[in-house]
């Protein structure tokens, strides 16, 4: 084989590699970036919410998980807001490694600790829904659309973690903690 042909074949090994790694990150991302969101509920009284005193800006690291063993770590930051009420919940959020990056939007609805609402990945073009039950310290979400998989999201005062577990090909899931 020629220098030039191995050149070609690493070449299109790295661009399929950090594809599959970049659409892994912008699944992952999409679900915690929905899971973060929810739990920040000003549809319930401050006295039974911690979350209501969380929104705003925040920032966090974390590990994504893959099925061959690999991790990857994460930095993120995310913005979270009212829109359109107190039931309602707007949130942009960016991920990002060394390799790759996401920015999330979502738009999101509790009802009486009914969670539902829709996310969109715009680096990746993905978007899908999002369903669920909430309580004052724990969410437990099932996400459909660019990935498929469940998330639970646990709020401790000022921070709060997220869990995510995915039936993906390659991706496996993710845990990250968020802070001021």
């Amino acid at each position: 084989m020629s220098p030039l042909r191995g050149l070609t074949v690493w070449k299109e090994e790295f661009v399929v590699r950090n594809h599959r790694l970049a659409a892994s990150i912008s699944a992952w991302a999409s679900v915690v970036a929905v899971g973060v969101a929810l739990s920040f509920n000003p549809a319930v009284a401050a006295s039974d919410n911690p979350f209501v005193e969380l929104a705003g800006t925040w920032s966090g690291s974390g590990t994504a998980r893959f099925d061959n063993g690999k991790t990857e770590s994460l930095r993120c930051k995310g913005y979270y807001t009212n829109n359109g009420g107190p039931t309602n919940l707007g949130l942009s959020i960016r991920c990002a490694n060394a390799s790759a990056k996401v920015e999330l939007r979502a738009n999101l609805t509790n009802a009486n600790g009914t969670v539902s609402g829709d996310w969109e990945e715009r680096t990746y073009n993905q978007s899908g829904t999002v369903a669920g039950k909430a309580s004052p310290n724990r969410m437990n979400l099932a996400i459909s659309g660019g990935i498929s998989g469940s998330m639970s999201v646990a709020i401790s005062g000022g921070s709060h973690s997220v869990t995510v577990a995915t039936s993906g090909p390659s991706f496996k899931g993710v845990n990250i903690s968020m802070s001021r």
